[in-house]
């Protein structure tokens, strides 16, 4: 890409967001609030998709792809060489999906 004012501007703020989150309390809140979000997601999507009971299984099968997508990306040889962020949070988003899916199954079969 060309050395432009913007470019160098994007560059400047992912380099200072990197260095703020090497700090390992900042970097768990971040992963925490992922897993918070991904926890309401998987409420808020499995709620919405029940309202209707139309598309049930296309949604199931959509979500189940995203969940092995984001897996295939996280458990890549190549990540445990570069621990990124991005994909660590993404994966935390997944577990915490995956976790309030389970706990709706639950609520459900009781």
């Amino acid at each position: 890409m060309q050395n432009t004012r913007l470019n160098n501007l994007f560059d400047t703020i992912a380099r200072q967001l990197g260095q703020w989150f090497l700090n390992p309390w900042r970097r768990l809140s971040l992963l925490l609030l992922s897993f918070l979000f991904g926890f309401f997601l998987g409420t808020a999507v499995s709620t919405t998709a029940g309202q209707k009971a139309e598309l049930d299984i296309v949604i199931a099968a959509f979500l189940v792809f995203l969940t092995e997508v984001t897996s295939r990306i996280f458990y890549n040889r190549n990540f445990f060489a570069r621990r990124s962020l991005l994909v660590e949070s993404l994966n935390i988003l997944k577990v915490g999906f995956t976790y309030s899916l389970f706990i709706e199954a639950f609520k459900l079969g009781s």
